[in-house]
């Protein structure tokens, strides 16, 4: 049995952590923002779901620009979640309860908001405040022109002028201004900042945008060309290590001198990096002197497919296998649209054009949705290697498409010029209660609308009740504990078109239907079975239906 106690300094292998966006998860004081000291009250709820950690998204000082990723102050706690003496017993709590804490980095950028930035902006240019950031001239008869073509992720110029005619890079949105990693200042805050957490008990980072802070910035700075090669797919395109600012080779020295850092705590502090880069790149930043792990994005974006899936699980495995790591899996999280609606629609659907439907065209079964998604969260835990679940996983919840436009929050509605729906419908607030203004999110209404479809989804619906998706969450758990020895699956060679099935180290197994049709129920005794209580269920003969998973002795 894997060993994930705190005398374990390799407890990250197989774990599965559990991500908290705080403003979503539990309001404590009433005034429809999540904060620490609900999240507090609420960890005997994930004690009881049987998650070895907790990821606490962005609860910094932040105007909100981008959901708390624009961050004034990295070393405190923003006044509307708590404060530090708050964060103090949220991990405390957490550490009795024998969950490890893992708090989210944001080292690409600050928000401008931050006192650097202000400083920046009240000196010259060319002046020292300046070179903590990336501040150019711009092109032009009057330096009118952004200094390259280089565009946000948010949609529109990574450049924002300012009143003194100097431009500043923003990756991401203009209230983000990109941090200058070449800058030894910025490198000794960011090592005061791991230390800072770290002696506060946190026993690792989840590092955001991790490809993203070596930048080429040798003059004159390098037009990518076309705006296509901004993004991520640039690095499909351009030599790798060779893109101005995403996937540098340079970024690994960073992640070294990190790993100095964490490797001086008893037992070592643990990282995982988000860092969107073809497979073979992300063994870079897994390897054991830099940050432990990598999220695998391939895996959460792979479509419903048995052949796809096999292939995207054995690439990782090898991927992660190259670099000393494990691997990690992802479902869902704060980005992207909710597992139990994204996997019911059809392929090639335009996923924004689906959210500005109201998730109406196409239409998703919503009972079918959570059917596919219990199949495809038994096969995850059931992978060798670290699970990531995003909160709300553990009760079904679907994407909330149908956000009327005046609620939303997400910058990339306004950013993208009103085309782009944005994140909101997975960042909707918890359902605790069947009833109540908030579903027992807090005293008062969420600071995003909760459907009436939510009482049916809350924990209090689900407590206790044979067959709700949150029992499966919690039996899945808890028999993945006994179960997992080793890193390493086989795989079964004599399945039927559209099956999934591989055996662990131990000899159980996990077989997934992801074809239209029954398939003969492998031998062996049902330990668990995705399907709910109305299908093939534990112990029953029969075949095994179509989006199912079964985990055999």
């Amino acid at each position: 049995m894997t060993d994930i106690s705190s005398r374990n300094p390799d407890w990250w292998r197989q774990a599965v952590v559990y991500q908290v966006y705080p403003r979503s998860f539990a309001d404590a004081d009433g005034d429809g923002l999540g904060d620490l000291p609900g999240v507090t009250d609420r960890l005997p709820h994930l004690a009881a779901l049987g998650v070895d950690a907790l990821w606490l998204s962005p609860f910094y000082p932040s105007e909100l620009a981008d959901g708390g990723y624009d961050v004034a102050d990295h070393r405190d706690v923003d006044p509307r979640l708590g404060t530090l003496a708050d964060f103090d017993a949220l991990a405390a709590e957490a550490h009795r309860l024998g969950l490890k804490v893992i708090v989210d980095l944001v080292p690409n950028h600050t928000s401008h908001q931050h006192p650097w930035f202000q400083e920046a902006l009240a000196a010259r240019p060319g002046s020292p405040a300046r070179d903590r950031y990336v501040f150019r001239e711009g092109r032009g008869a009057h330096g009118e022109l952004p200094p390259t073509d280089w565009q946000s992720v948010f949609g529109g110029s990574a450049w924002e002028r300012v009143p003194d005619g100097q431009w500043y890079l923003h990756l991401f949105a203009r209230q983000q201004p990109d941090l200058n990693w070449d800058h030894e200042e910025v490198r000794e805050d960011f090592r005061t900042t791991l230390r800072f957490w770290s002696d506060r008990g946190v026993d690792g980072f989840r590092v955001d945008v991790a490809h993203a802070l070596a930048k080429d910035l040798t003059e004159p700075l390098r037009d990518l060309g076309a705006p296509d090669l901004s993004g991520e797919q640039a690095l499909a395109r351009l030599p790798h290590g060779t893109h101005p600012f995403y996937d540098r080779d340079e970024v690994h020295e960073i992640y070294r001198d990190w790993r100095r850092v964490l490797d001086a705590y008893s037992p070592p502090r643990t990282a995982v990096a988000e860092a969107w880069v073809p497979g073979a790149r992300r063994t870079l930043y897994a390897r054991p002197d830099e940050l432990n792990q990598a999220f695998n994005f391939e895996y959460l974006q792979a479509p419903w497919d048995a052949d796809a899936l096999r292939r995207v699980i054995a690439d990782s495995l090898a991927t992660a296998r190259a670099a000393g790591a494990s691997a990690t899996w992802v479902l869902s999280n704060h980005d992207v649209v909710r597992h139990p609606s994204r996997l019911m629609l059809p392929p090639g659907t335009d996923e924004n054009t689906w959210l500005l439907s109201g998730g109406s065209a196409p239409a998703v079964d919503e009972a079918h949705g959570l059917r596919r998604a219990r199949a495809a969260t038994l096969l995850m835990l059931a992978l060798p290697g670290s699970s990531y679940v995003y909160q709300g996983e553990e009760l079904g919840l679907p994407e909330v498409a149908g956000l009327p436009v005046e609620v939303l929050q997400d910058p990339l509605w306004e950013q993208s010029g009103r085309v782009r729906k944005g994140r909101d419908g997975c960042r909707v607030p918890l359902p605790w209660t069947t009833t109540g203004p908030s579903y027992g999110f807090g005293a008062a209404g969420a600071w995003l609308p909760q459907p009436a479809s939510f009482a049916r989804y809350a924990v209090e619906a689900q407590d206790g009740v044979a067959g709700s998706t949150l029992e499966l969450y919690r039996t899945a758990l808890r028999l993945r504990r006994k179960l997992l020895d080793g890193e390493e699956l086989t795989w079964q060679q004599d399945t039927p078109p559209g099956v999934l099935a591989f055996a662990r180290s131990d000899g159980w197994r996990c077989v997934t239907n992801l074809s239209d049709a029954p398939v003969p129920l492998p031998p062996g005794e049902v330990l668990l079975s995705s399907a709910p209580p109305d299908g093939d269920g534990p112990g029953r003969p029969g075949p095994l239906l179509p989006d199912t998973t079964v985990w055999l002795a």
